[in-house]
């Protein structure tokens, strides 16, 4: 449990629970310098297949290359926004560039989505005119592309379950590697059959292989920019929690919401007995909340306004 926040009966006096540190927890160093190596093997594989799809004359690799061109865009976004993340929250930015992270994310599937139309497109134009395809040339340059997308693998599959950007990046090298395996049977049915519509279907496969990840990785990102609950988070559940806190006669206004990758926050009204804060139990009432839901839901930022049950009345309108 990160930093807990209450405030107590009506004169709002403050009592500051748990550990308390500002500003977003993230991991912005090790992604970013995933991300740079990733994005100089993306740009290297890049360049060798766009070579090879103007001397080979195959659609497939040039397919591929368009999708590496939009994956090194995105990857250069993601860098971008891990980099401003980085930056400490001032001013009117409470929470700094956090939420920069998950504006590339959404850029990101959106240039995913407008090259797979593109690759789609193209391939229908080619259907019942296959031009003629150098399948040697195609094959070397996207074995050597299979390989440095396996690396690329290697390097961000840790750093996936971290952020949006990440893993992002990570379907999209995954969606790179999947169609260079696609170019490579493409190319080894030319070669011994001569059947040149392979290089067609084979960029058809890979068109299909960005669209579900792009939509996949852009549904998430709106998701956090819509402020919908976090996964994992059940607001059902943690009411329950609040309520079985002794004292607590009620809990409304209950939001939870993320601010960017491995930041959830939550915020709520808990309505607490008057004798418990006559009493002066607020502080114990808030310890218990912080300890109920540090122990049952993964929430990094907590908020909590405690009220007396005179107060709650007054409150209109009043959320559930």
């Amino acid at each position: 449990m990160g930093e807990t926040r209450g405030v107590v009966g009506e004169g709002r006096e403050k009592v500051m629970g748990h550990g308390h540190a500002h500003g977003p927890a993230t991991a912005a160093g090790p992604q970013r310098r995933r991300l740079a190596v990733v994005l100089g093997l993306t740009v290297a594989v890049l360049v060798a297949e766009v070579v090879g799809a103007v001397l080979s004359g195959s659609l497939a690799l040039l397919a591929d290359a368009g999708h590496m061109a939009t994956d090194a865009a995105g990857i250069a976004l993601a860098l971008g926004a891990v980099t401003l993340a980085q930056r400490p929250a001032a001013g009117r930015r409470t929470f700094g560039w956090a939420r920069a992270e998950i504006l590339a994310a959404v850029a990101n599937g959106l240039l995913l989505l407008a090259v797979a139309g593109y690759v789609l497109v193209e391939a229908v134009r080619r259907i019942g005119s296959p031009t003629e395809v150098g399948s040697g040339l195609m094959l070397v340059v996207a074995s050597a592309g299979l390989a440095v997308n396996l690396v690329g693998l290697a390097v961000l599959h840790r750093g996936r379950t971290e952020s949006l950007n990440v893993r992002g990046a990570y379907l999209e090298v995954l969606a790179d590697a999947l169609g260079s395996v696609a170019v490579i049977v493409a190319a080894v049915v030319i070669a011994t059959t001569g059947w040149t519509p392979a290089d067609t279907l084979a960029s058809v496969l890979i068109g299909f292989l960005v669209v579900p990840r792009a939509w996949h990785l852009l549904r998430e990102a709106l998701d956090v920019l819509l402020e919908a609950a976090p996964r994992g988070v059940d607001l059902d559940e943690v009411r329950a929690h609040i309520l079985r806190v002794d004292g607590v006669r009620g809990v409304h206004d209950l939001h939870a919401w993320t601010i960017t990758s491995g930041l959830p926050v939550l915020s709520a009204h808990v309505v607490v007995s008057d004798d418990a804060l006559a009493a002066g139990h607020g502080g114990r009432v808030l310890d218990a909340l912080c300890s109920c839901l540090g122990d049952h839901f993964d929430v990094e930022h907590c908020t909590f306004q405690l009220e007396g049950e005179a107060h709650a009345a007054h409150e209109a309108p009043v959320h559930d």
